[in-house]
């Protein structure tokens, strides 16, 4: 039954997904807000650009689900909260699952849900919650025909980097995805390697599990498309990306040109002009898919 879901997901004819990540108000941590400030205005815009969808907390959600239609982007809820993203962390770190976390996202009509798996140097019992979450998670979703989304995070030590840093090293990535796919995830949401060119290793441990990529931090325009299609070239079946859309100064503009590299195989000119001045639709190129 969870295909019946997934197809709320994935594009009918690319079959890939673009999923924009509106959560980062859960994690208590005041960078994350920048351009989400107005949650309400900001699910708004993104909306109406049309991603396939939208991932958004338990307190969040309303604003996506509220929008009349049928045709709006679908929901991913986000079903765990942690506190291990700022640049001087608390005493003691956590990863928790919201309670009732199936019976919420049916509630909220969620097409997916979301959860993390930390591998954080130092910090073993943060992994190990991940991991009960998952193993409770799992079978309840399973019960209900509801798919679940698993995002391995590889960190790099917090006194080398400081903050919310991930580690791109393929040799830590591979095992945390696999980790995802043995647990059960129907979706995975995983960081880029360093060296792009090896992602295809990514997508070959996952075997038949769909592999999303992450955003991560904001960079340029013309990194971010590229690194996209980059990406997408490797076998990737599509993007999870939140600050380098909510945070761009026209996160409507970038959404479009995005769903042009997902969806219509745009090369980078082509998207690129998606933010020229007084352009019209942006030139496509010849469709990869």
């Amino acid at each position: 039954m969870t295909l019946y879901r997934l197809n709320r997901l994935f594009h009918p004819v690319s079959r890939r997904c673009f999923d924009v990540a509106i959560d980062h108000g859960f994690f208590d941590e005041v960078s994350f807000l920048s351009g989400i400030e107005n949650i309400a205005r900001a699910v708004e815009i993104v909306a109406a650009a049309g991603p396939d969808a939208i991932q958004l907390s338990v307190g969040q959600a309303h604003h996506l689900q509220v929008r009349p239609g049928r045709l709006k982007p679908s929901l991913v809820l986000r079903v765990d909260v942690a506190n291990v993203y700022g640049r001087t962390l608390p005493r003691q770190l956590y990863s928790r699952m919201i309670d009732q976390a199936v019976e919420q996202a049916l509630r909220l009509d969620a097409a997916c849900v979301c959860v993390n798996l930390f591998r954080i140097p130092g910090e073993p019992e943060v992994g190990q919650q991940c991991v009960e979450n998952i193993l409770r998670l799992k079978p309840a979703c399973e019960q209900c025909g509801l798919p679940m989304m698993v995002e391995p995070l590889v960190f790099r030590p917090h006194e080398q980097a400081g903050g919310y840093q991930v580690d791109g090293d393929e040799r830590k990535i591979l095992p945390l995805v696999r980790q995802a796919v043995e647990l059960g995830a129907d979706v995975v949401k995983a960081d880029p390697t360093d060296d792009v060119t090896l992602y295809h290793r990514v997508i070959e441990v996952a075997g038949s599990v769909p592999v999303l990529v992450r955003g991560g931090g904001k960079v340029g325009d013309r990194e971010i498309l590229q690194r996209t299609i980059d990406l997408l070239a490797q076998g990737a079946s599509g993007i999870v990306y939140g600050r380098n859309i909510i945070q761009h100064a026209r996160p409507a503009a970038m959404t479009r040109a995005l769903m042009g590299v997902v969806h219509e195989g745009w090369s980078l000119e082509a998207a690129l002009a998606t933010f020229a001045p007084s352009s019209g639709p942006a030139p496509q190129s010849p469709s990869s898919l």
